[in-house]
């Protein structure tokens, strides 16, 4: 039975302040592996402007998936349009879609005449609390990606989440549609806050 040794990273808090150090993990595990794509979170632009700063001079493929419109106020992006068309005159591609671990589960749970959680919503609480909440965040990402068709189901990412703001977890998955989510594998953690 054959085995591989790699460096995995444990930030001692989670935040932004890991940022920087999560985006050379991201790259230095993608060279490692052969991973061409880089899937990362961002709210603002902030986070995929520091990755971007860590890739240049690679090959890699930026792909970075951003809230969906409307998840902080009404018919508004968060995303900065300077910052999205920066990116996109360097290449990288940006995905909006509905968030797969809340989307419409949100609404029913939220409701006050339905109320009561979702089994979506247990899974994205299990990611959050049984390992990291950029995990979760991760995972979600890589889903929302496939289902834009920005990565395909049969190669594997590098994929970046965080705790509120900036990137904290690092991990390898193999990508899946969120109609079979179950199909997705995480298959390494590079980093991630050991205290949360």
């Amino acid at each position: 039975m054959g085995f591989v040794t790699r460096n995995t990273y444990y930030f001692d808090a989670p935040g932004v302040e890991n940022t920087r150090d999560a985006a050379r993990f991201a790259v230095e595990r993608a060279r490692e592996l052969g991973v061409k794509k880089i899937v990362v979170a961002s709210s603002s632009g902030r986070t995929a402007l520091a990755f971007r700063d860590a890739m240049a001079g690679t090959d890699l493929e930026l792909i970075v998936v951003t809230h969906a419109v409307g998840f902080s106020k009404p018919g508004e992006w968060e995303f900065s349009p300077e910052v999205a068309g920066t990116l996109r005159a360097e290449g990288a591609k940006i995905v909006t879609g509905t968030h797969a671990l809340s989307g419409l589960e949100r609404a029913i749970s939220r409701s006050s005449r339905l109320g009561g959680s979702s089994r979506t919503e247990a899974i994205a609480e299990a990611l959050r609390r049984t390992v990291a909440i950029g995990l979760k965040v991760a995972v979600e990402c890589v889903l929302i990606a496939a289902d834009q068709g920005a990565v395909g189901v049969d190669e594997e990412v590098i994929a970046v989440g965080g705790t509120a703001t900036g990137a904290d977890t690092v991990c390898v998955i193999r990508p899946a549609h969120t109609a079979t989510f179950f199909d997705l594998q995480v298959r390494e953690i590079v980093a991630m806050p050991r205290n949360r």
